[in-house]
């Protein structure tokens, strides 16, 4: 009994990132365990409902055009955050102790006073939209018994050449470039995420506890394997 009592103490806890679907982020590019590729592009937004009755069937018509030519699916994803004005703060607080006018100090102290306590009562929101578009190389069929074994037993990642990969990184920025121009023809304009962007989002998203002015390393000091 003290053996076993032993073995189990002595036994590693199982990573919660086993059970995750990515295998690693590089060159700009999220990698399935499955073999997916998967480009992450941030977009804009715009107030539909201030435009003119011509200029929203303008957009209506560029963005039926777009989903027209698509023959690929993607994701569209809302992300919605409390506004984070720490950096704004943070640069009033270094303003305000170069000034040596002791009226201006106390009006921006009080100014920042006011804007951290609007933030926090209102509880005001950022929404930031991505679109995320994917490329499958290796196609898995897989019925509900094979995904709840999945779902217990992570497969192991499936691991690219690097002439390999770089093939399949052209092919999907080749859709991302073509998603870039679709969708810029309707007034949407975007922009893809780095690796240490990548990184950083996928971190807030699965610990959605943090604070929102924690950040991550830069890349460079990252351990990825």
């Amino acid at each position: 009994m003290a053996n076993r009592k032993s073995n189990t103490k002595n036994k590693p806890e199982t990573s919660t990132q086993k059970y995750l679907s990515i295998d690693t982020i590089q060159d700009s590019v999220v990698i399935l365990k499955d073999g997916g590729l998967r480009a992450v592009l941030m977009t804009s937004s715009m107030n539909f409902d201030l435009k003119s009755s011509d200029e929203q069937d303008a957009i209506i018509y560029a963005y039926q055009n777009f989903i027209n030519s698509l023959d690929f699916p993607l994701q569209i994803q809302i992300s919605s955050r409390v506004l984070n004005i720490n950096g704004y703060l943070n640069y009033l607080s270094e303003f305000q102790q170069t000034q040596r006018n002791e009226l201006l100090r106390l009006q921006i102290g009080e100014y920042s006073q006011f804007i951290k306590e609007l933030v926090d009562g209102a509880n005001i929101v950022n929404k930031t939209f991505y679109v995320i578009v994917p490329f499958d190389p290796v196609e898995i069929k897989e019925g509900l018994f094979d995904k709840l074994s999945n779902a217990f037993n992570p497969k192991i990642a499936i691991q690219y050449k690097k002439e390999d990969f770089e093939k399949y990184k052209t092919q999907l920025w080749q859709r991302v470039n073509g998603l870039m121009y679709g969708l810029k023809r309707a007034g949407i304009y975007m922009t893809p995420l780095n690796t240490q962007e990548l990184i950083e989002l996928y971190y807030s998203f699965y610990n959605p506890d943090s604070k929102p002015t924690e950040s991550l390393h830069h890349i460079e000091d990252l351990d990825i394997v």
